[in-house]
C-alpha cells in the first residue's frame, strides 16, 4: 500500500513539474511581448544583458499605435472582414454539411474528399494567379475582396467540421419535425440548428480567428492604408533598416485582447461543440 502511494505521489509530482514547465514555455512569449510593449525606447529593448522588466513602465508604444498610427482603423477593418467571412463560411457550411450528411447522391464521398484535399494545399500557391485575375476585375485594395477570399478559404473547414456535428444528431428528430408540418429548411433552422449551436459557435470562432490572423492574402491584395487589417499594419512596422519592436509588441497585445475575450465568452460552447463533433451518430 505504501509503495503504491509513493508511486502515485511521484507520478503526480512529475506531472505537476511537466505541466509547470509547459505552462512557462507557453506563457513566456506573451510575457515578453507585454514587457517589451512597456519599454519606452529601442535602447532599453536592445539592452545587453537582457532586461526582462522595463526600467520605468510606459504606455508610449500604445499611444504611438492608437493616436499617431492608424491602428483603430486596422482593428475595425479586421473586425468587419473577419466577422463577415466567418458568418458567410459558417452559413454555407451549415447548408453544405446538411446536404452531404442527410442526402445520398452519387459522388458524395468525392465531394467530401475534395473539401479535405483543399485543406492540404498551401494558400500562397494560388496568390499569383489570384492577383492577376482579381486585378483584371478591379478588385484590388477592397475589403470586399478580402471577405470573399477569406470566406472561400474557410468554407472547406466549415463544411467538414459541421458535417461531423450533423452526423451526431439523429435524423429522427428532423423527421418528427417534418411529420408535424415543417419543411426541410424550417426543420433545419428551427430544430437542428438550435441543437447545433455549440458546434456552430466553435466553427465560427475558428473561422474568425483564422481570418483575423491571416497575413499573406491581406498583404498581397491591400496596399491602401485605409483598408489595411491588423496583420498588415503590424507588418508595416518592419522597416528596411530597423524594426519597431515596442510598437509591434503593443499592437500585438491589443490585437490579442478581442480574441481572448471571444475565447473566454464562448469557451463553454467550444468545448461542447468539439465534444459533440467527435461523436459519430
Amino acid at each position: 500500500m505504501k509503495s503504491r502511494k509513493i508511486k502515485r505521489r511521484i507520478l503526480s509530482t512529475i506531472k505537476f513539474i511537466v505541466l509547470g514547465v509547459y505552462l512557462i514555455i507557453v506563457i513566456f512569449p506573451f510575457f515578453w511581448m507585454l514587457m517589451t510593449s512597456l519599454k519606452s525606447s529601442q535602447r532599453e529593448i536592445y539592452a545587453f544583458p537582457v532586461k526582462y522588466f522595463p526600467e520605468t513602465p510606459s504606455l508610449v508604444n500604445y499611444k504611438e499605435m492608437l493616436w499617431k498610427g492608424n491602428f483603430g482603423r486596422y482593428m475595425m477593418n479586421s473586425f468587419i472582414v473577419s466577422g463577415v467571412a466567418a458568418v458567410c463560411a459558417v452559413f454555407i457550411g451549415i447548408l453544405a454539411g446538411y446536404v452531404i450528411t442527410r442526402f445520398k447522391f452519387k459522388g458524395r464521398g468525392t465531394v467530401l474528399l475534395f473539401f479535405l484535399v483543399t485543406q492540404m494545399v498551401p494558400a500562397f500557391i494560388m496568390l499569383a494567379p489570384l492577383y492577376q485575375m482579381l486585378s483584371k476585375f478591379g478588385m484590388i485594395n477592397k475589403l470586399s475582396t478580402l471577405m470573399l477570399l477569406y470566406t472561400n478559404m474557410m468554407i472547406p473547414f466549415s463544411v467538414v467540421t459541421l458535417r461531423g456535428f450533423f452526423a451526431s444528431i439523429p435524423s429522427e428528430i428532423e423527421e418528427a419535425a417534418q411529420i408535424d408540418g415543417c419543411g426541410r429548411l424550417r426543420a433545419l433552422f428551427s430544430v437542428i440548428v438550435p441543437i447545433m449551436l455549440p458546434g456552430i459557435a466553435a466553427t465560427f470562432i475558428f473561422a474568425f480567428i483564422n481570418s483575423w490572423n491571416e497575413l499573406f492574402m491581406a498583404v498581397m491584395f491591400i496596399d491602401v492604408d485605409a483598408y489595411k487589417t491588423i496583420p498588415v499594419g503590424l507588418n508595416a512596422l518592419i522597416l528596411k533598416y530597423d524594426i519597431k519592436w515596442g510598437e509591434m509588441a503593443a499592437g500585438t497585445i491589443m490585437a490579442l485582447i478581442p480574441t481572448i475575450f471571444l475565447f473566454s465568452f464562448a469557451q463553454k460552447y467550444m468545448v461542447e461543440g468539439l465534444s459533440a463533433g467527435a461523436v459519430k451518430g
